[in-house]
């Protein structure tokens, strides 16, 4: 028992001792634990306390890269949104007023938008939050011309700024005269626009009076109703339209500024409400400060406080007004120029695409036109049956000759020569229609010209030459016309389409110098005219009369017949005469212009038209030029006469059509004289045949002509003798002789031999005697005796016998 109880006690004892040792086992292990555990709470806190600073250094970066994308993107959108400003507010629309200056649109160009301030850009919403102020600056723009209306309100001294800059503005992206301002200012009495007073010299600023705002209205709206009824016709929705289509912009821009008033009446409501909605297509706009407008799509409203200004619902801030030195003078400047007069259009604007010219057929008439009218359409000329002839006047200095280089060119560039021949003589003095024929600085020529008539005024023979030409030319017409059963143009060149039947222009400038005075030439020049305008028409025979005034013209009156022939009446600015008694119309044309009337003049023909320039050598040139290129094959030159100029001998084509045989002597060699007044440039000319009595005589007492005249007559003889094969024996008697005489025994070489006052005795003696005597040599003898008339005594009986030109 006690054995057992011995066991168990050792056992326990056992059991306890394992115990213990397990616990001690367990508790160093849970003290390593705890050592662990603590080193890596250190460990967990050290990092935890580095965690914040690198969350936040990643957080800078990552912001920092954000800002400079969102700075990157906002530069590039400002940029962009700056030159789309700057291209929707070209030049004067949006400069600073320190570089300010007009910049006129092109005619089909819009004219843009209108700048007033600028936008602040900030980054105040960005992500940072921090707003660092602003960035670039952007043109905050109006619509204005083209555009719409502005309805201002606020601050009256920043409405003012905001008026006088889109004024301004607008005048400089317009032409002169394009921009026609009316103002109604009744509290100030037009005060708020004085610096743009200077304006109304020229008509382009007209002030309405208290009172006078539904008169206004009223203008405005029969305006537009005008505009959308004649102007555009339906063809187009607004004036841009019409520009960009044609090229052309017909009606200025109407500008109404309203600066207060009273409250307005029913009426003027609603003609105010009319021309917001339907006036920005018709270039009528409107600037209202006090004046209440409706809401509507055109209508731009800018808000003026004391602390910035919106435009819509931008913030803006407001440019400064435009310096008043700036204001007045740019206004000085375009009043200067309007009342100058408005400039020529372009002269292209009259002629057709180059792949269109020469496509015209003149069978029934000739179409073209002269210039544009008020409503920018094209005012037509036409000659053929009705009207038959056209009579164009005007004082010095007004275009005339510019009108009528833009008629031909017209003409020229829509018709070949084929279709239409011109005829042009200028009786006043000056060369600027030489230009249509081959010269020595320009080889190329008008291939529709047929003659060219200069300085005339001293020959009024040629222009009864080409008159009686065209008689002749109307009579061969008419006799190819009844031989073929017709009587007009277009029908004979139906059954005739092989035959040569062009429509002929003839045109005469300063055609009173050809009919001045009671003499033969102005008898036969206004019989040969009359007969042409009543009989011309039918055969395509067109006479264009063009005059500086027509009251001097005797041979015209007491010739109703004749001057009513002329329907077509062109009339510039002040002409006299041209159009009927009571129609003065061209008493108050602009320059450039001219009132073109078909009927006769009366008044209810009248048609304004705006001419070209047209006249200066590089325009005309460059048409000239072209049309050159297209001539025929076989067209020549036109045959240029100059009053002014001697006529050369080798330029005459009868002189250079001589020759000499290829065998034996020239039958009854020609002898040229000078030159024949007449169309077709032709010599006078002496046949000298082996008959008695074909000799020539030259009397008067101007040495150089009577000189000239045996010296044309003596190389024309030669030109017709192979070397070797004549004789030409030259005498001079008298000193002042003797520089012609010498020249041409010179120019004659060896076929010439040279007697002077002592020798030319022995000449006539051996002349004398060797005439019809047996053995006579059959080499042709030709005498020219200079100033002949100096011979006495015994020499003057023989060289009665044998003078002048001896064959």
């Amino acid at each position: 028992m006690a054995d057992r109880r011995n066991q168990l006690v050792g056992r326990v004892r056992e059991l306890l001792a394992d115990a213990l040792g397990a616990s001690r086992n367990r508790s160093t292990a849970a003290q390593t634990a705890l050592a662990g555990a603590r080193e890596r709470a250190v460990r967990v806190r050290r990092a935890a306390a580095g965690v914040p600073e690198r969350v936040g250094a990643e957080r800078d970066r990552r912001l920092a890269e954000i800002e400079s994308r969102h700075s990157s993107r906002l530069a590039e959108l400002v940029r962009r949104a700056a030159e789309a400003a700057a291209r929707e507010a070209p030049g004067a629309g949006s400069a600073d007023w320190s570089t300010w200056r007009p910049t006129p649109a092109e005619r089909a160009e819009p004219p843009g938008a209108t700048r007033v301030g600028t936008l602040r850009l900030t980054d105040e919403d960005g992500p940072t939050g921090r707003g660092t102020g602003d960035i670039t600056p952007v043109p905050a723009l109006v619509a204005l011309l083209d555009g719409g209306h502005v309805a201002l309100d606020g601050d009256p001294a920043g409405c003012a700024a905001v008026v006088s800059a889109l004024l301004l503005r607008g005048l400089g992206r317009a032409a002169p005269g394009g921009v026609r301002l009316m103002g109604y200012d009744p509290d100030r009495l037009g005060g708020g626009l004085a610096g743009f007073a200077p304006l109304g010299t020229a008509g382009l600023l007209t002030f309405v009076g208290p009172g006078g705002l539904a008169r206004l209205l009223d203008d405005l709206v029969e305006q537009i109703r005008r505009i959308n009824e004649t102007v555009l016709a339906g063809e187009h929705a607004s004036l841009r339209e019409l520009a960009a289509a044609t090229g052309r912009r017909p009606e200025p821009w109407r500008v109404a500024v309203l600066l207060g008033g009273d409250e307005l009446s029913r009426h003027e409501r609603g003609q105010l409400d009319r021309v917001v909605r339907a006036g920005a297509a018709c270039g009528v706009h409107l600037i209202v400060w006090g004046v209440p407008l409706p809401d509507d799509p055109s209508v731009t409203r800018v808000v003026v406080a004391a602390d910035g200004a919106h435009v819509g619902t931008l913030p803006v801030r407001l440019d400064p007004p435009p310096p008043a030195a700036l204001v007045t003078e740019t206004c000085r400047q375009i009043a200067a120029v309007v009342s100058a007069g408005p400039a020529p259009t372009p002269f292209t604007d009259l002629l057709p695409a180059p792949e269109q010219m020469w496509r015209e057929d003149s069978a029934t008439g000739l179409t073209a036109p002269i210039g544009e009218g008020p409503q920018g359409r094209p005012v037509l000329l036409t000659l053929g049956d009705y009207p038959p002839h056209a009579l164009i006047g005007g004082p010095s200095g007004t275009g005339k000759t510019n009108l009528i280089f833009a008629w031909i060119g017209a003409l020229a560039a829509r018709y070949s020569p084929a279709e239409l021949e011109f005829y042009l003589l200028d009786f006043k003095e000056g060369v600027s229609f030489a230009r249509f024929a081959k010269g020595r600085r320009d080889p190329s020529w008008l291939p529709h010209m047929r003659l060219v008539g200069i300085n005339v005024n001293t020959d009024r023979e040629f222009g009864l030459a080409l008159l009686r030409f065209l008689a002749e030319e109307l009579r061969r017409r008419a006799d190819a016309a009844k031989k073929h059963e017709v009587t007009k143009l277009a029908e004979l060149r139906a059954v005739d389409p092989t035959g040569h039947w062009p429509r002929i222009v003839a045109v005469v400038d300063e055609f009173q110098m050809l009919l001045a005075g009671r003499d033969a030439v102005a008898r036969e020049a206004a019989d040969l005219l009359e007969d042409l305008a009543r009989r011309g028409r039918s055969q395509g025979i067109h006479l264009v009369l063009a005059s500086q005034d027509v009251r001097g013209i005797e041979a015209l009156w007491g010739r109703p017949a004749l001057v009513a022939q002329f329907t077509l009446r062109i009339a510039l600015p002040k002409a006299l005469r041209i159009l009927a008694e009571r129609n003065d119309a061209a008493q108050s044309l602009p320059k450039f212009h001219a009132v073109v009337n078909a009927e006769s003049g009366m008044l209810e023909g009248n048609q304004v038209a705006r001419i070209p320039a047209a006249s200066d050598w590089e325009t005309w040139s460059e048409l000239q030029h072209r049309l050159w290129r297209m001539r025929p094959a076989e067209a020549a030159p036109a045959r240029l006469f100059d009053g002014d100029a001697i006529p050369r001998l080798a330029d005459a084509p009868d002189f250079r059509a001589l020759q000499a045989p290829e065998v034996g002597t020239p039958r009854g060699p020609v002898a040229l004289l000078g030159e024949i007044i007449d169309v077709q440039a032709r010599s006078a000319a002496l046949r000298l045949p082996r008959a008695p009595g074909r000799n020539l005589a030259v009397l008067g007492t101007r040495i150089d002509e009577a000189c000239a005249v045996l010296d044309a007559a003596a190389r024309s003889l030669a030109r017709q003798h192979r070397p070797g094969t004549a004789r030409f024996s030259i005498a001079c008697l008298d000193p002042d002789a003797d520089p012609a005489a010498r020249a041409l025994y010179e120019d004659l070489a060896d076929d010439a031999a040279w007697y002077d006052e002592e020798s030319v005795t022995e000449l006539m003696a051996e002349t004398a005697e060797g005439l019809g005597g047996p053995g006579t040599s059959g080499t042709p003898h030709y005498l020219l005796l200079f100033a002949v008339d100096a011979a006495a005594g015994a020499l003057a009986s023989r060289v009665g016998r044998a003078s002048g030109l001896e064959h």
